[in-house]
């Protein structure tokens, strides 16, 4: 009983941790390329924000899908 529960209370923290660290990672990794892009070419600055946004924002969800899973998995 007891180990079912510590089990299941790991799995949910690691979940959520590896959807957190991946989400941290990605948006990361989206805002040097961006960065990058606007220092290549600084006239694609509202094009390339716009995309960098949206794609940090679907990031950022999937770290909260992560919480999400990660709070009903230990449950």
């Amino acid at each position: 009983m007891l180990h079912t529960i510590i089990a299941e209370a790991v799995t949910g923290n690691l979940t959520f941790g590896i959807a957190g660290a991946g989400s941290a990672i990605g948006i990361g990794l989206i805002g040097a390329r961006m960065v990058e892009a606007i220092g290549r070419n600084p006239a694609t600055l509202p094009k390339v924000l716009v995309f960098g946004l949206l794609t940090i924002a679907l990031s950022e969800a999937m770290g909260i899908f992560g919480l999400i899973f990660g709070l009903f998995q230990g449950k």
